[in-house]
């Protein structure tokens, strides 16, 4: 695993974009906090970037550094959540600003798994997380599922848990005005 981890974040250092097993899918990553590394995102899935991405942080004092307030609920819903959950924060900071979505807002998980901890935390810098797919097309089950035009337009790929079948993508949560929770994905 340590070696893994050292490759990607020579990756993510570089502005190139990893595949990498995640807590939920396969997922395709780069540093959020360069805009430039976003952008090959968006491009590689066919995506509008008006449609917002999902960011992994290795722990709660991460996440504290990338949003402007945390709501009370949010510490509650990380803590009590017995799945992956994204919790959409109002107001984030210090990130790249085309991850941020219109309304100003970004979507962000504590990650679970022991490698993105790990990388997360030894890169210090959160993490886009997204599905490894071409936008429209359905997200892939296992490694073995992921198209050939995403391995063509990754930098590098993690050689891990590649036997690993992909559970669900993570629960999505909107916290609002007044700690008002809304699912937008169960």
């Amino acid at each position: 695993m340590h070696s893994e981890i050292k490759k990607a974040i020579t990756t993510l250092n570089q502005g190139g974009l990893i595949l990498y097993p995640t807590d939920t899918v396969w997922g395709i990553g780069c540093d959020a906090t360069n805009a430039e590394a976003v952008k090959k995102v968006y491009e590689l899935k066919k995506r509008s970037d008006s449609k917002a991405l999902i960011c992994l942080v290795s722990d709660l004092r991460m996440l504290q550094k990338y949003v402007y307030e945390i709501p009370e609920a949010a510490y509650d819903i990380i803590e009590l959540a017995n799945k992956p959950t994204t919790i959409i924060y109002d107001r984030p900071i210090n990130i790249a600003p085309n991850l941020i979505a219109d309304d100003d807002s970004l979507a962000i998980r504590v990650a679970s798994d022991e490698f993105c901890q790990k990388l997360i935390r030894q890169f210090k810098r959160p993490l886009v997380s997204t599905s490894a797919n071409i936008s429209g097309q359905p997200t892939p089950k296992s490694f073995s599922e992921i198209n050939e035009e995403i391995f063509k337009g990754v930098d590098y790929v993690v050689n891990l848990q590649r036997e690993k079948i992909s559970s669900r993508p993570s629960s999505i949560i909107k916290i609002g005005e007044g700690g008002l929770v809304k699912i937008i994905r169960k």
